[in-house]
């Protein structure tokens, strides 16, 4: 029998000739990811385990992104401990205030993750950079602390489920919308410690934008990761950001998967997930009326450049709604960049968002937009569980930008097709 995307990255990583389902290996590892919240915990073990160096320094990524400018002492002591670790062991890929980015749209960004690689990180939404082609999960810190020290870890390798794309995407919907529409088919455990195989001609309607946002949300389907194929697309965004030699794996026609979803672009609306599951997703045409509080465009979901055209674009020459608060959080600070560059900060202020550095912030109830009980917020994130952002009567709407930024102006959540 052959094997998925996912199967071949695995053997090659393992020295392995094939891999099958289920199956317990041992793996070199590319890139190695914690952040201010997770390596804390990774560098404690390292040093209780009796580590004294790790692996590759270059292989190892740390991003101070979540309570970052640091929003109390706790923070302030965590990032330090991250800081001093990076120091003592020279890691070329620290990135703190000034520097950083949110994690997972900044590494594909310079170029530190690529196609055909084996990827971990002590977070989950590490699974994204599916969308280039590689191998990544999230682990646990005790992992991470593992990988550092020996640039190896263990998998169960898994199963997979093939997602046919068909069809292209229509005016004002977006990868949000897919990933959205798929949990909804499959529900939140409907891919548990699976892989998510995307698939089809569908995909080449997809902007690279499209893909990261899409992998990344693979986790929300129980996901052990997702994955993309190597295309023209792929190969365009890492010229000039990919400096070393990658690999391009394809899946055996014979490969097994466990079962085959299919999805039709065409007929893909904007989607919203509403509280408190990303599986209880419904087309715009069938939300009512909801008032809302608040509105957060940015995330490692959808903070990328596209999800920032897409919201400025809308609302341009428009105000948002006086009783809401939007906030607006480029990814990572070419982000922000190419945004001032491109006249979108002008846009948002005069609408009167807020803007942001870069940060995780409001995505987990951290800072920059926590809510107060009983608010309601559309949010271009990836998770509304209860009281995630929040007071615990809070509620999460997940949305793509555009329909964020639509709501915004109109108070509601609201359809961007028909502003």
């Amino acid at each position: 029998m052959g094997m998925t995307m996912t199967q071949k990255i695995l053997a090659a990583h393992a020295g392995l000739p094939e891999v099958k389902a289920g199956q317990l290996i041992r793996a070199k590892l590319d890139m190695v990811l914690g952040n201010d919240i997770t390596s804390p915990v990774a560098i404690r073990e390292f040093e209780a385990q009796g580590f004294t160096g790790v692996f590759d320094k270059s292989k190892i990524s740390m991003v101070m992104d979540h309570f970052t400018p640091n929003k109390d002492i706790k923070a302030a002591e965590q990032c330090l401990q991250c800081r001093t670790f990076a120091h003592r062991f020279d890691i070329d890929n620290f990135y703190d205030v000034g520097q950083m980015g949110v994690e997972h749209a900044l590494l594909p960004e310079k170029g530190l993750v690529c196609a055909g690689e084996c990827i971990i990180g002590a977070d989950s939404h590490t699974c994204t950079y599916g969308a280039l082609g590689a191998f990544s999960t999230g682990v646990g810190s005790t992992d991470m602390a593992a990988g550092m020290a020996t640039g190896e870890t263990w998998f169960k390798v898994p199963e997979a489920i093939q997602v046919k794309l068909t069809g292209k995407l229509q005016p004002m919907v977006s990868g949000k919308d897919v990933i959205l529409h798929l949990i909804g088919l499959i529900g939140v455990d409907g891919a548990l410690y699976q892989s998510l195989e995307y698939t089809g001609e569908g995909v080449k309607s997809l902007s690279m934008d499209d893909r990261l946002c899409i992998a990344n949300m693979s986790i929300e389907a129980g996901a052990k990761n997702g994955i993309f194929p190597v295309d023209e697309i792929t190969e365009a965004y890492m010229k000039g950001r990919v400096d070393r030699p990658w690999t391009a794996y394809a899946a055996d026609p014979d490969a097994e998967y466990t079962r085959t979803v299919e999805i039709d672009l065409n007929t893909v609306e904007p989607t919203v997930s509403f509280p408190h599951l990303p599986e209880n997703a419904h087309p715009i045409s069938d939300v009512g009326d909801i008032a809302i509080d608040q509105v957060i465009i940015g995330s490692c979901t959808n903070g990328r450049l596209e999800d920032m055209a897409i919201a400025a674009e809308i609302l341009k020459g428009r105000k948002v709604d006086p009783n809401v608060r939007c906030i607006v959080m480029p990814a990572t600070q070419q982000i922000f960049k190419d945004c001032i560059e491109k006249g979108y900060m002008t846009t948002f202020i005069d609408a009167g968002c807020a803007v942001s550095t870069p940060t995780c912030g409001p995505c987990l109830g951290g800072h920059m937009g926590v809510m107060a009980n009983g608010e309601k917020c559309v949010a271009t994130t990836n998770r509304n569980f209860v009281g995630r952002m929040g007071g615990i009567t809070s509620e999460i709407y997940l949305a793509s930008p555009a329909v964020a930024a639509a709501s915004a102006i109109a108070g509601k959540i609201a359809d961007p097709r028909k502003l």
